[in-house]
């Protein structure tokens, strides 16, 4: 029997952008929106109301918690333009409503990439923990090559990435 407040396993094969938008409406309101974000507008001001002032990024390159939302955002935006590729879908999702785990794959370079995100919400709605755990080794070395990439041109960009709106 299913944990009260957890929406069931939800198995998501199209790779059509189109059909995996009609799934949206199975999930509980934060999970909803970060899906909504996914699909739609992926600038950094749609981004700025997902995420808590306090928030924490945990990245699976990184050995220290990144805190704050201007780095919490500056790292879920680069992974976006790198990581949600054109291949990039999630596949499974356990929603618990204040806590999610997200599974995705993507491909990158050629190399198969099989993750998960671990999402925590406020009372508010709004994302204090992001955790992104990726697999395998080879992906996890793609990852870290363009992820480091795309925040050394948001920084070339934006200047101090933590100050970035």
């Amino acid at each position: 029997m299913a944990e009260p407040g957890l929406t069931a396993n939800v198995q998501l094969n199209s790779a059509d952008k189109t059909s995996f938008g009609s799934h949206f409406l199975l999930y509980q309101p934060n999970v909803q929106r970060w899906m909504d974000f996914i699909e739609g507008d992926h600038s950094p001001q749609a981004l700025g109301q997902l995420i808590a002032d306090d928030a924490v990024m945990l990245s699976p390159v990184v050995f220290t918690p990144q805190r704050g939302k201007m780095i919490t955002m500056a790292y879920l935006l680069a992974a976006s333009e790198t990581i949600g590729n054109d291949s990039f879908k999630y596949t499974k999702v356990f929603d618990c409503g204040d806590r999610a785990v997200l599974e995705f794959e993507t491909e990158m370079d050629g190399i198969y990439v099989n993750g998960v995100d671990i999402i925590q919400w406020n009372d508010d709605g709004q994302i204090t923990e992001f955790k992104v755990m990726v697999r395998p080794l080879k992906a996890v070395q793609v990852v870290h090559a363009q992820m480091a990439a795309m925040l050394q041109k948001l920084q070339s960009m934006h200047g101090d990435i933590t100050a970035m709106r």
